[in-house]
């Protein structure tokens, strides 16, 4: 099919000095526009039409003399056309016969009459009719000599295009061949070959008979043309490929019938607008050397090989990256801190932290990004800060979970040598945020492994070191890439796992666990609201009390984060939504009494640390990595030789702790009123319960060592006394960490005094104050210090045994 064609009619056939035609009467009939068909005279077809104005001008025709005008619209997709929308030659035809069809459309059955020109529109509101003044060949008797050898070569050129195309169908030169009249011919010739509608609509427009056939002519010779390249063509690529190249052949085929054509871009051109473009971008000068010999190389080689898709691709990746820029929006400090503390309850140091950046950065826009690193337990919000931060900043915000990554080719990309090879998941998330300053996430940084394909944690020091990431390299760019406006921010639940190196880099912010009263803020502020949003409900139809809710937090969730808090709330939703639609309440109340009508019994107990004093077991504070807990360690002493068996699946850790807390207490148990010789005559036990939990740690040393010296003295130990602290041979208490989710598991559990290292004394700042009113702090230097606050009687040191005096011995 020809894509264009030379020759142009006006809207006015010209004027030819032997007229074979003759302007008839003008009458209003029906206009219908066709979209993507032209009508010929004594042209029989058959169309759909589903338009209003379409079908109403259908059915004015067949209520009057069944004639209608039918003209080509100058756009297929247009829905509405108005008069300047369709051409004005067109064709008057007889409606023969209409068939109503499924989805309110009709197809009809027309048989084309006679040429027709529209002289105005009359209307257009209900349908549109028009003033049409036919177009009346002239019947010639004897034929000119010029118009039958015009027709004669018409109908050869047919045949031969006939024989040639593998579209047209094999009668059409039978039917053409009967005809008689020559201006038949021509039409139905244009109606059998596939062609544009423009170029068809030329030819219905060629109202004389010569210039007719000259046209119609013209057309079938440049298509006979066409298609002679086409065989060539394909005899060239069939003589270079074999038969497993298929798709390569189809390709190559295609190619060179553009070129051949004219259209389409070749090498030459192609390459020009990628020299173009790059200019544009305003590189590096070692960048755009290294892009621009890539460039250079596409124009040499073969069309469709693998080497020119890798380059071309490669080009592709050069464009896509946000080369120079920049979101550069003000900095409004004041709404960054609002967006903050709407977005987030609590966590005073990481918005601390967030601001003072920002108002550095805006008196200094060159100073380095800095790289956060957020610590906490799991659900306390840590990837939603880093949104929110983003948000803040007016940036675009770009999120990689490095949870499981074990190839560094996920990091710095693959090298161009391997097939489907592409960059890193870095430069890919610099490409989605289209800014060279994002906000870039790297979740769960202490999760990272590394196997025989390398190790991603040293491959992200580059990323990570403010020194180094401004020339970032990538195996498959093979050139810089400017990481050092990036605003790079991770996260993790614990700092033990990750590498050292690539730790010393970032800035670590502890994100604490919640209390109680934090978490009961954030259900009413922030977690109810958003599930009533996701569950269709409202204030009006559910609500949760305040006690309903310290309840949800105590009972059935035992997390330092909200994540299990906001799955409960969740679940009351469901249930709620399914009363309501089964219209067995108008509204859902939530209450401490029918809270388990709604959650089921309750998982949880924190009253289990009671006001009562056992000998043997003693209450210490243990950090996990989803918050802080309590722990009970329980001894026992029983008949033996000086053995020690610890349970409960200890780590190595404990284990050493247990073994220092009795060295210990050998050392001075004539000072506590134990038997120095207790190692020789009985055995020692120590359990923590939950075996099935490992344990290891060395904070439990004091809380073991008393519990040791309640065995031994039969005095009872507190249990709502908990302790916490690594203990020496000479009994000094070091400090320990997580002192915070210690004393908030303290807390829940309703303890009301803590023991915590001297030196552990900087950590009280950091507690809430709603937790400092109502627990106690004591802080040891000495195990001894503790005793007394943990045992229920004082430790008096054992008598020592008389000396007999002479006297003695004479009597």
């Amino acid at each position: 099919m020809s894509d264009d064609f030379d020759s142009e009619q006006d809207d006015e056939p010209s004027e030819i000095t032997e007229r074979y035609w003759y302007e008839g009467v003008s009458e209003i009939m029906p206009l219908i526009p066709l979209r993507g068909l032209t009508a010929f005279p004594s042209m029989v077809f058959h169309f759909d039409i589903g338009r209003e104005k379409s079908i109403n001008a259908l059915e004015k025709a067949m209520m009057s003399n069944q004639t209608v005008f039918l003209a080509t619209q100058r756009n297929a997709d247009t829905e509405l056309p108005t008069a300047d929308d369709y051409y004005f030659v067109g064709c008057i035809a007889k409606i023969k016969q209409m068939l109503k069809l499924p989805g309110d459309s009709i197809r009809v059955l027309v048989e084309g009459q006679r040429r027709g020109k529209v002289e105005e529109i009359v209307s257009e509101v209900s349908y549109a009719e028009a003033v049409v003044t036919e177009i009346i060949e002239k019947h010639l008797f004897e034929i000119p000599p010029r118009i039958e050898a015009l027709t004669r070569m018409l109908l050869d050129d047919f045949e031969e295009y006939l024989s040639m195309s593998e579209k047209a169908s094999g009668d059409a030169f039978a039917s053409v061949e009967s005809l008689e009249a020559s201006g038949t011919i021509a039409d139905t010739i244009a109606s059998h070959m596939d062609l544009k509608v423009e170029i068809k609509q030329q030819v219905l427009e060629a109202f004389d008979l010569e210039a007719r056939l000259t046209l119609i002519s013209n057309v079938i010779k440049k298509e006979i043309e066409i298609a002679r390249i086409e065989q060539e063509i394909s005899k060239k690529v069939r003589s270079k490929i074999n038969k497993n190249q298929k798709e390569y052949y189809l390709r190559e085929q295609l190619k060179t019938i553009r070129e051949e054509l004219g259209d389409g871009e070749s090498f030459e051109e192609e390459s020009e607008d990628f020299l173009k473009q790059l200019k544009e971008l305003n590189l590096p000068e070692k960048t755009h050397a290294k892009v621009e010999k890539e460039i250079r190389r596409l124009v040499k080689m073969q069309p469709g090989s693998a080497e020119a898709t890798v380059i071309r691709s490669y080009v592709d990746w050069v464009f896509d990256l946000p080369w120079n820029k920049f979101d550069g929006k003000e900095i409004d400090l004041p709404a960054a801190e609002k967006k903050l503390n709407d977005d987030h309850y609590g966590l005073e140091k990481v918005k601390e932290r967030i601001l003072e950046y920002l108002a550095v950065m805006e008196l200094a826009p060159e100073l380095k990004a800095p790289i956060l690193c957020l610590v906490g337990p799991p659900g306390v919000g840590k990837t939603s800060i880093a949104k929110s931060v983003a948000k803040a900043m007016g940036r675009n915000f770009v999120r990689m979970s490095l949870g499981g990554v074990r190839d560094e080719a996920e990091i710095r990309g693959h090298r161009r040598t391997y097939i489907g090879s592409i960059p890193g998941r870095i430069i890919n998330g610099m490409k989605e945020a289209g800014t060279m300053d994002p906000v870039f996430l790297f979740d769960e940084i202490d999760k990272i492994g590394n196997d025989f394909r390398g190790d991603p944690a040293s491959a992200l020091l580059e990323v990570l070191d403010p020194e180094q990431n401004k020339e970032f390299t990538d195996h498959y760019l093979e050139f810089p890439f400017d990481l050092s406006k990036v605003f790079f921010i991770t996260t993790a639940n614990t700092v033990e796992t990750i590498p050292r190196p690539l730790l010393d880099r970032m800035e670590l912010i502890e994100v604490p666990g919640y209390t109680g009263l934090e978490k009961l803020k954030i259900a009413e502020k922030y977690l109810i609201p958003k599930q009533l949003r996701e569950h269709g409900l409202t204030k009006e139809l559910l609500t949760i009390s305040t006690g309903g809710l310290r309840d949800i937090i105590d009972y059935y969730t035992r997390e330092s984060g909200v994540r299990n808090l906001e799955r409960k709330v969740a679940g009351i939703c469901r249930k709620a939504a399914r009363r309501i639609v089964e219209k067995k309440s108008a509204k859902v109340s939530v209450t401490p009494k029918n809270l388990e009508k709604y959650l089921g019994k309750r998982i949880f107990h924190y009253d289990m640390v009671a006001n009562t004093a056992l000998v043997g077991v003693t209450t210490g504070l243990a950090w996990t990595a989803v918050g802080g807990t309590t722990l009970s360690i329980e001894t026992s002493s029983v008949p033996g030789k000086g053995g020690v068996v610890l349970t409960g699946q200890l780590g190595d850790v404990m284990k050493e702790s247990a073994t220092a807390g009795i060295s210990y207490i050998r050392s001075i148990a004539e000072e506590i009123g134990i038997d120095p010789a207790f190692y020789s005559k009985c055995d020692i036990h120590m359990h923590i319960p939950e075996g099935a939990t490992p344990k290891d740690g060395p904070s439990a040393g004091v809380t073991m060592c008393t519990a040791v010296i309640s065995t031994l003295t039969g005095i009872p130990a507190r249990q709502e006394v908990a302790m916490t602290g690594e203990i020496t041979l000479i009994g000094k208490v070091l400090p320990v960490g997580g002192i915070r989710e210690k004393v908030l598991a303290a807390h829940r559990a309703g303890i009301r005094k803590v023991l915590l290292p001297k030196d552990n004394a900087k950590d009280l700042e950091e507690i809430p104050d709603e937790v400092r009113k109502v627990v106690e702090f004591v802080l040891v230097e000495q195990a001894k210090e503790a005793f007394p606050h943990v045992l229920t009687r004082p430790l008096k040191p054992k008598p020592k045994p008389k000396r007999k005096t002479n006297v003695d011995k004479k009597s």
